[in-house]
């Protein structure tokens, strides 16, 4: 009896609270309005349109996973574009003639890029990137082989690259270090 008295008494009060979840608030909000001048289009097709309210839905991490699925998917890479002579006022062309002068420097870090797999060796292919991949399992191995061509690693050495690219080479793939 004592029990049941106590739960009415918290539970009174519980219930004319009303929770809602911070992501309900969200959508029942309006929607922000688009600065003037930032070059948004107002004629656009209905399929775009229907795209970017449903990207305006999204939550911050949500739309980070979905621009790292992009990049997945359409093999982007970031880069860093560095502009010549930027930060000398007044002496760019000096600057731009320098370099023309000094040897190339040799390149000493490369990508290792996977660009094609000979179907008869593809299990052995499969085997090699889970080992060269840390964290990878042979499920993401399988998925990572048939969406060649796929960068193996990013940033490797000079004997680091060499080696990768003679070990899947010796299996039937087709490897570039750019």
């Amino acid at each position: 009896m004592f029990r049941a008295s106590l739960v009415r008494s918290i539970a009174r009060p519980l219930a004319s609270r009303r929770l809602v979840h911070v992501s309900a608030i969200r959508r029942s909000a309006e929607p922000i309005p688009t600065p003037e001048g930032t070059g948004a289009s107002t004629d656009v097709s209905p399929k775009i349109a229907a795209i970017v309210d449903k990207v305006a839905e999204l939550t911050l991490l949500e739309t980070s996973q979905l621009v790292d699925a992009l990049k997945a998917k359409f093999n982007i890479t970031e880069a860093v574009q560095v502009v010549a002579g930027a930060g000398a006022p007044g002496g760019g062309a000096a600057a731009a003639a320098a370099p023309a002068e000094e040897k190339p420097a040799e390149k000493t870090e490369f990508k290792v890029k996977l660009e094609k797999i000979d179907a008869a060796q593809k299990a052995k292919v499969i085997r090699e990137i889970k080992n060269l991949i840390p964290d990878m399992n042979l499920v993401a191995a399988k998925k990572f082989v048939e969406s060649v061509p796929k960068v193996v690693k990013d940033v490797a050495p000079k004997d680091e690259a060499e080696k990768i690219k003679k070990a899947l080479e010796a299996l039937g793939a087709t490897v570039v270090l750019e």
